[in-house]
């Protein structure tokens, strides 16, 4: 048996393998079976191999032409709501893949528009989190990351509040964490938490950011704060009897954006979305169908500098004679 295919065998794939394997299909261009042959590797452990880098990051594939449509999209969303930029993803086959391709998307444009030195603040969510492997490694890059909101106390598979530390290790940052709950028992417990002078510290950085990066939630069954059980079924009932139609950072707002005067809102420990609008930029990222109105919302509460979102999203938000 060749030396590699034993190796490989024992589960031992370095990263010189597979960036080699990467290498020969995606840059010299052989067949799968070429680097079988060549690496001394089964064809079936080729294939896994270039899925795991392309799903790690190791290998990120970019289409650097749209669809003329959501082009036009683009360019009706950016008239209508000041944008600077407006990026529409095609809507996916698999509605169920919403999130990571506009994840995806998202990962791109902030490799290519995280400035050296930056400040950033950053949200949490599974679309965020689905921009990591999107996102260029970086050796040096002197950038800060602050998570804007407290974690999670109970969780199951993937941790969407882990994005902060996840993104500072791809960007080698420094990164500063919230470490309290995002929702507090109640608003005297909040009131202490936010008082600790290492969220203090988190509070005074979200005050000049360079750059907020930032997801919404619905109140659906599906959303981050029901799968999560961060709040009862009955509290999520008299949120939407208020007319609650999500949330950003945790806070419940209506569909015109407003944030509700409601006691779940004083027990969140988490940088107010309202006082980002100071930040030099502002990326909003979110879609699906469900999404719409809350989208809607944030995008009227925190005028984002940069939407990302998905083409049903898009044709509804262009449409809209609220706006």
């Amino acid at each position: 048996m060749p030396a590699t295919m034993e190796r490989v065998s024992q589960g031992d794939v370095s990263d010189d393998l597979k960036t080699k394997v990467a290498w020969l299909y995606y840059m010299e261009g052989l067949t799968q079976d070429k680097i079988s042959e060549t690496l001394g590797l089964s064809r079936s452990r080729v294939l896994r191999i270039l899925a795991a880098s392309r799903q790690s990051g190791m290998v990120q594939i970019r289409v650097t032409t749209k669809l003329s449509y959501c082009v036009s999209l683009e360019r009706a969303l950016e008239s209508k709501y000041g944008l600077e930029r407006a990026i529409v993803i095609p809507r996916p086959q698999d509605v169920n893949a919403t999130q990571t391709v506009i994840g995806a998307a998202l990962g791109a444009y902030l490799s290519d528009n995280i400035p050296e030195g930056a400040t950033i603040g950053l949200g949490w969510g599974k679309t965020l989190s689905a921009s990591l492997p999107s996102i260029e490694y970086r050796e040096k890059s002197g950038v800060s990351v602050l998570s804007m909101l407290g974690g999670l106390t109970r969780v199951t598979g993937a941790n969407p509040s882990e994005f902060a530390w996840r993104l500072a290790d791809r960007l080698s940052a420094e990164c500063y964490l919230m470490a309290a709950p995002v929702f507090a028992p109640d608003a005297h417990t909040r009131q202490a938490l936010v008082n600790h002078p290492g969220i203090q510290e988190i509070f005074r950085h979200a005050a000049r950011l360079d750059l907020a990066i930032l997801s919404v939630g619905d109140l659906s069954p599906f959303s981050t704060i029901s799968e999560y059980f961060l709040l009862e079924r009955d509290e999520l009932a008299q949120l939407q009897a208020a007319g609650a139609v999500g949330d950003v950072l945790c806070r419940f707002i209506d569909a015109d954006g407003r944030i509700l005067d409601h006691p779940l809102n004083d027990r969140v420990v988490a940088v107010d979305p309202r006082d980002l609008r100071g930040a030099r930029k502002l990326v909003l990222a979110s879609g699906g169908w469900q999404k719409y109105e809350v989208i809607r919302g944030a995008m009227r509460l925190m005028k984002p500098n940069v939407l990302v979102t998905d083409e049903l999203v898009a044709e509804r938000l262009a449409a809209d004679t609220r706006a």
